[in-house]
């Protein structure tokens, strides 16, 4: 963190939410990929805490969010602070009404079997 007064600012997922809204008072807005993109690329990467383990939303989501690959550190939060803020990554996911086959250059076939949405959250603590 670049201020001993100042919090990390937290990037979640599904799992990591529901461990960080223990106690305290919250409010939440859904905002886009851009903004998401944008409230990260204001934060210096020592003000950001990675407090997901899922290395599909590293890897996919903050490429179509557009934030360069960031090698942030991982850090299990209990409970945020209040005045604390945070983006979540929320996955949803519904199994696939058709399961289209698809084969791979080696001749392997794969089936889908699922669709994945995501969307992102912007959360605050307010006490």
């Amino acid at each position: 963190m670049s201020s001993a007064n100042k919090l990390p600012f937290l990037l979640l997922d599904n799992s990591s939410m529901i461990s960080v809204i223990n106690e305290g008072e919250f409010k939440c807005y859904n905002i886009s990929f851009e903004e998401a993109g944008h409230i990260i690329d204001v934060h210096a990467d020592a003000d950001l805490l990675k407090c997901f383990s899922n290395p599909e939303i590293e890897s996919i989501i903050f490429n179509y969010i557009g934030v360069p690959d960031k090698k942030l550190e991982y850090k299990k939060i209990r409970n945020m602070r209040p005045g604390q803020q945070a983006i979540v990554f929320k996955l949803y996911i519904s199994p696939s009404e058709t399961q289209p086959v698809i084969h791979a250059d080696d001749g392997v076939e794969a089936k889908k079997i699922q669709n994945v949405y995501v969307y992102c959250q912007y959360l605050i603590r307010m006490s």
